[in-house]
């Protein structure tokens, strides 16, 4: 990249170019399909020093709701949730609930008993119109709950958006990967019609992805970094509600493809 200069039609040197300041000014907040057709035309550079290399077969396939719910609210507060209770965020209907030992140390030292459980449904376990009318039982579910991904394995994630106390886009972020976007789209995914459309060919390449207002976005990568993995909302408030989770990705065979010991000196939380 080169270095960017100031435009000036003044001679140079008899203007201040320190400091340059510009107003950004937005003429709407929620122009849902213009970002959507803009997004749309992403696409992956596709050459030697960027290949691309989107899984064309799939080994684990997940489909994620994600959105609000409630909490009951706590005795002697007052919350702002509906009908007085306390708003929450989840994902598969699971609000996770941040451990007091580390996830990636319970899982190299295989003692993750009492610590995480790795039941993380792979699909929601109650189905209905994620778009239409939410159940009357919006509360969420707690825990810390992780997906398991045996090394070098290939994923599809299709992260589905729901109406449950509004619909809005949720920027969701990935630690330790990167992935391709193959679909995405408004309204509820469809399994047999919508996996047609993806493009496998020169996919944008990113590590966030904004799952669309009343829509939804698919995704793939694979699974080669061993570790245990944070994804998770940027919006703060969704994050802090509990629109997150973790990947805890497993060992290879290879010595380059285990997770390597904690260093000797590691703080202690």
């Amino acid at each position: 990249m080169g270095m960017i200069k100031s435009y000036s039609t003044a001679a140079s040197g008899t203007f201040d170019n320190t400091t340059v300041a510009g107003v950004l000014e937005y003429n709407t907040i929620n122009a849902t399909s213009y970002v959507a057709n803009w997004t749309n035309k992403l696409r992956s550079l596709g050459n030697s020093q960027f290949p691309v290399n989107v899984p064309q077969t799939v080994e684990n396939n997940y489909f994620f709701t994600v959105g609000l719910g409630s909490d009951p609210c706590p005795k002697n507060q007052t919350c702002q949730g509906p009908n007085g209770t306390k708003f929450a965020a989840s994902v598969n209907n699971v609000s996770f609930t941040l451990p007091t030992t580390a996830l990636l140390q319970a899982r190299y030292f295989g003692n993750s008993k009492g610590i995480f459980s790795t039941n993380f449904p792979s699909f929601p376990l109650n189905k209905f119109n994620y778009n239409g009318t939410p159940p009357n039982n919006t509360m969420v579910s707690h825990g810390t709950k992780v997906v398991v991904l045996p090394y070098n394995t290939t994923v599809e994630l299709v992260m589905q958006g729901t109406s449950i106390l509004g619909a809005e886009n949720h920027p969701l972020h990935l630690h330790g990967f990167n992935f391709y976007v193959v679909g995405q789209g408004t309204g509820n995914f469809n399994s047999s019609t919508d996996p047609a459309k993806y493009n496998l060919v020169d996919p944008v390449e990113r590590n966030t992805f904004g799952v669309p207002s009343g829509g939804r976005v698919a995704v793939r990568f694979r699974a080669d970094n061993p570790g245990v993995w944070f994804m998770h909302c940027h919006i703060e408030i969704h994050l802090s509600w509990g629109l997150r989770l973790a990947w805890a990705v497993m060992d290879g065979k290879l010595p380059n493809q285990k997770l390597p010991p904690p260093p000797s000196d590691l703080p202690k939380c």
